[in-house]
This record gives structure tokens, sequence and C-alpha cells, in this order.
């Protein structure tokens, strides 16, 4: 599949997210990343089904709801709801055989997600559940961080892995993407690219996401 861009809206101007979402849209974006946290699971809060659905106005691309909460399967209704067309929760607080086919019931595509210090054999016996699987390349709960690069072979292996199967399952990656680390991103074989500060940062939202989406490897 071709390089998807995930603008992540966790370094965009709160102030007004509606312009920052249409910005990144005519940028060039596919999806738009909505970081979903409680204050529990990660370090810090920010916004919940009410801004989803008002944020859903401001665009058609599909978006892409990242929980970072305790309990998600109380809240996914709400997203889906909300306008959310993909969630993802993570498999160290989520029984991932239950959630992820009660998430594509409601519409969504489900995602898989694994932080940088669990061992990728935890996510594996779930992966055929998912609709793609999100590996976090930071610690979550803040915008901004330094890539953790070992985390990178957990792209790899699951792409040798899905090759050897002829499994469809696209690979999204999340935390510390720019234009410094995307030959590399784009190298272990990520299909979704989730960037924040590098493009909501940048004064050029448009040249930002092409240079990361056609960068080689």
């Amino acid at each position: 599949m071709k390089r998807l861009i995930a603008p992540s809206i966790l370094s965009a101007d709160f102030s007004r997210l509606g312009e920052e979402i249409a910005a990144a849209e005519k940028g060039g974006a596919d999806v738009i990343h909505l970081d979903i946290m409680d204050g529990h699971f990660v370090p810090n809060l920010t916004i919940g089904p009410p801004v989803v659905k008002k944020l859903r106005k401001c665009t058609k691309l599909p978006f892409d709801c990242h929980l970072m909460i305790e309990n998600p399967e109380k809240y996914i209704d709400a997203f889906a709801k909300a306008g959310a067309d993909w969630i993802s929760v993570h498999v160290e607080n989520s029984n991932l055989s239950k959630i992820l086919p009660e998430i594509k019931k409601l519409g969504c595509k489900a995602g898989a997600v694994i932080n940088p210090p669990t061992p990728l054999e935890k996510l594996m016996p779930f992966v055929e559940l998912a609709d793609y699987i999100l590996v976090m390349t930071v610690n979550p709960g803040f915008g901004g961080q330094k890539m953790i690069k070992d985390c990178l072979e957990k792209i790899s292996s699951l792409k040798k892995y899905f090759a050897g199967r002829r499994l469809d399952i696209p690979v999204e990656i999340d935390g510390g993407v720019n234009a410094s680390t995307i030959a590399d991103v784009a190298k272990a074989g990520a299909d979704i690219i989730v960037a924040g500060s590098a493009i909501f940062e940048s004064a050029d939202y448009g040249r930002a996401i092409e240079h990361l989406k056609s960068s080689p490897g």
C-alpha cells in the first residue's frame, strides 16, 4: 500500500483545531490522528467524544482515535458514535481477543497498539484480529519526544511476518517521526506515519507531509 500520513493534532494549536485539521487536509494528509488520553493510563489529558464529534464536521478524512485510556472497552461505542473511523487499543491494558471484534462490529477499523517496553511476542497472538497494528516508538503521553529507534525492529519483524503469510495488515508508527528519522522509518516498512510536531510546527504543512510521504528508505 502507499504510505499514508496521519498528522497528530496533539501538536496542533488547540485554540484553532478546526483550522489546523483543514490545513493538514489541504496539505495532503490522508488520516487525522487523535490521541485520547485520560491521565491514568498515560500521564496526560487530552480530548473525549464530545470534542471528536465537533471536529468531525471539519473534515471528511478518516479519524484515527488512539485510546490511551483505562477500560477502553467502556468508551469504544462513544467514540464510534462521535465519528471515529479507526479505533486503536493497547495490548498492555486490553483483552484484544474481545475488544478488537467489538470495535469492528461498531463499523470502525480496529487497531492493536504496542508500547516500547512491551515485547512483540505479547502482541503476536492477536495481530490477525486487527485491521492495523500501531507500534509506539516513544513512551506515550506527550508529543515532541525523541524516537526510540530500537522499536523500529518491531515494525520490520511485523512486516516480514505478514509478508510470509500473505497478510495485508498495515503497520502504523507513532513517535518521533520527522525529517531526520523518516528514512529509517521507511526502511523498516511502516505503512502509516503518525507525525505531530514535524507537521504542525513546520512553516509549510504541505511540504512537511510530502517529505514524509516520499522519502525513500
